[in-house]
């Protein structure tokens, strides 16, 4: 079972259609309901089809592994107004940086829900409060 945290917390999963590996998509094929996108592919090649896919899956294979992160942030610059979702090996204290680089949702197991509750994630959901910038802004002024 898979669960989504979200700002306002955790939520079952309820997507249900199909997530298809970028690598099962043709170029020439209509664009499935959803990809899945892992940390080696290229989403610019999904330049022409953003419009027409309404959610987009990124793997991250490991809690080290940063990539997916990037690929947030490329979908995201390319106008991709979707439904973007991080999944896998995400742990609560990467919350604040998903939903930096455009991440809408987190997909987790069960297990990791269990080991990190809501609350550890939740103390994240404040995340445009909470960046370098914002703190460093705060402390200026309040020396100022």
């Amino acid at each position: 079972m898979t669960v989504l945290v979200t700002d306002a917390g955790f939520a079952p999963d309820d997507w249900t259609a199909p997530i298809v590996a970028l690598a099962e998509v043709a170029a020439n094929d209509a664009a499935p309901a959803a990809i899945r996108l892992v940390p080696g592919d290229d989403p610019s090649v999904l330049a022409d089809r953003l419009a027409q896919i309404p959610l987009i899956a990124v793997q991250f294979p490991s809690f080290a592994d940063g990539r997916g992160f990037t690929h947030a942030r490329t979908l995201r610059a390319m106008g991709y107004t979707g439904r973007l979702r991080a999944e896998g090996h995400v742990i609560a204290d990467q919350y604040a940086m998903a939903r930096r680089s455009g991440f809408d949702e987190v997909a987790i197991s069960d297990d990791l829900a269990t080991r990190q509750p809501a609350a550890q994630w939740q103390t994240r959901a404040n995340w445009q409060a909470h960046d370098y910038q914002s703190r460093l802004r705060a402390k200026a002024k309040a020396s100022a």
